[in-house]
This record gives C-alpha cells, sequence and structure tokens, in this order.
C-alpha cells in the first residue's frame, strides 16, 4: 500500500492514498528518508518516554506521518520546535498540494495543541539532496484539523522525494507533534508536463 500519497479528481484532503500507476526507477514505495529526517523525541535507541498528558507511550517512528488514524498521541514527535522529514514517494511525481493533520484542542486531553507545528516549508528533494522550495506556510490550529496547502512555485521538474521542515510550533518548548502528512500530485507523463497526465 502507498501510504501518505494522494492522486485523485476529488479534494486533495479527501483524496484515497493509493497509487496505481507504473513506478518509476529508484522509487520503491511510500518511506520514510531516516538518513535525512530528524530524530524522534526520546533520543536514539530510546524505547518509551513521557508524553504527558498522555501517559507513559512507545516513542512513535516517523513513518506515523503516514497513516490515517488521527487519535491523542497516536503522532511523530521531534525535540523542539524545528525538525525536518523527508518522505520518498512512490513515483516521480509534479507536486501540487501538502495536507498536514493534527488533533483539536476539543479532542486534546489537556484542553491545548501547542505541540501542533505552526510555520512550515516544503521543498522537493533529488537523490543528490539538492532542495527545490515549493513553498513556506502557516499551520492554524484554530481552523480545522486538516489543512491543504498548495504549491506557491513553479515546478522546474518532477520529485521522488518531498521534505517537509518545520520552523516552529504553537509554543511547546520540549517536543513538536506532526499527526499526518498528505502529499498530492500529478503522475510524470512521456511528456514530462503535469497538463499532460491526468489524475488517477
Amino acid at each position: 500500500m502507498c501510504r501518505g500519497i494522494c492522486l485523485s479528481h476529488g479534494s486533495p484532503a479527501a483524496a484515497a492514498p493509493r497509487l496505481k500507476s507504473k513506478q518509476e526507477p529508484g522509487c520503491t514505495g511510500a518511506a520514510i528518508d531516516e538518513e535525512r529526517t530528524s530524530k524522534s523525541y526520546g533520543g536514539q535507541g530510546k524505547k518509551s518516554w513521557w508524553l504527558p498528558p498522555f501517559g507513559f507511550s512507545s516513542a512513535n517512528p516517523p513513518e506515523t506521518i503516514l497513516q490515517p488514524r488521527i487519535t491523542p498521541g497516536n503522532c511523530w514527535p521531534f525535540q523542539g520546535s524545528q525538525g525536518h522529514v523527508v518522505i520518498r514517494l512512490p513515483q516521480q511525481i509534479w507536486p501540487t498540494a501538502v495536507t498536514i493533520w493534527h488533533i483539536s484542542e476539543a479532542v486534546s486531553p489537556s484542553g491545548e495543541v501547542s505541540s501542533a507545528p505552526k510555520d512550515f516549508a516544503v521543498s522537493g528533494v533529488d537523490e543528490a539532496s539538492a532542495e527545490t522550495l515549493l513553498g513556506t506556510f502557516t499551520y492554524d490550529v484554530h481552523k480545522q484539523i486538516a489543512q491543504t496547502f498548495h504549491v506557491q512555485k513553479e515546478l522546474p521538474r518532477t520529485f521522488c522525494y518531498i521534505k517537509i521542515q518545520v520552523q516552529s510550533n504553537w509554543g511547546n518548548p520540549e517536543y513538536t507533534c506532526v499527526y499526518r502528512v498528505q502529499v498530492h500530485g500529478k503522475t510524470a507523463s512521456h511528456s514530462d508536463h503535469p497538463q499532460a497526465q491526468e489524475l488517477l
């Protein structure tokens, strides 16, 4: 299953995370590039940590952001207010948007969501780690829990890696939690032109 990737005619936030078209060489399935991703909160090799107000819990890996379950504590935490994750896509795509999810204050056991990401940047990344900025955005905890942000830059080419760089959170000094990330886009056509490829 290709998790976290949406190619659909429907609304980006509601699109099904399924990809059916042929994969490009080097892209073997949606996954986290751990070598280019921030360490999970708790430190390397630490299997459990205290995350108030949810209690003693197992540290969630960054792959957590690719799954659809949005419940308190079921997120990927990294230390502090700045961190990044690199997602390896199932194939080369023209990225069009990303959707960021976080729980609301209404379902948070503490009644607040200060660990939610706030300002962040999205970039396309190639195998050599060269980055192409696709836009800078702000996740607003006062709006709906799933917020879709459309690419702000003209795309020079397709990408197989997308980087989410969190630059701040909503006030938590210890850690930031990312619940879910969806990447939306169009598959690369033979002409390498995004308008030439229909969405699946």
